[in-house]
């Protein structure tokens, strides 16, 4: 498995939209160890294949929610492969936000607090469920990547600038 770069604001790539994938297939497969240990690596929950730019719709999620008897967490990494929301709940959530592609920064974004989305795994196989909670944020996150829309984008012009100003600041001091 390979760490992989992970593209930052403002590389032209994060706004690109990922095309399906045909078939599921080995590179498949390796492409998702490396994203997992991507993921790993820089302490992320989720990661879509345009942040490592790879134009496709693969993604990785692992909320690590549950933890051992050392209080430490359990690693439990999923696939989504082709992943797309069949439909949203009408109730909003509001979660804390950040993202690998623009990092060490925040802010609260509303989505909705449900999804209902399909998607293959590394095998191929297909699956259909509702989520809610982290996850459905997460998924709504990461598949906006795949679509070239990042979390800056769901957060008023003001707030966005901002974000973006404290970034440029971190980046100078090193």
């Amino acid at each position: 498995m390979t760490v992989m770069t992970v593209l930052e604001v403002p590389d032209p790539r994060l706004r690109l939209v990922a095309e399906p994938v045909e078939t599921v297939d080995d590179s498949t497969r390796t492409l998702v160890a490396d994203m997992i240990e991507t993921m790993y690596d820089f302490n992320g929950i989720g990661l879509a294949a345009t942040q490592v730019g790879v134009q496709q719709r693969v993604l990785v999620i692992d909320l690590q929610e549950e933890k051992d008897e050392d209080d430490k967490p359990i690693k439990n990494p999923k696939a989504y492969i082709n992943a797309e929301i069949l439909s949203v709940s009408d109730e909003v959530s509001t979660y804390n936000e950040g993202c690998l592609s623009i990092p060490e920064q925040y802010a609260e974004v509303a989505r909705p607090a449900r999804c209902r989305v399909k998607w293959l795994d590394e095998t191929g196989a297909a699956f259909e469920e509702d989520l809610d909670g982290l996850l459905s944020t997460c998924m709504q996150h990461e598949i906006d990547h795949l679509d070239g829309v990042l979390f800056i984008d769901h957060i008023s012009r003001l707030k966005r600038d901002m974000v973006l100003k404290k970034l440029a600041k971190q980046r100078k001091l090193g």
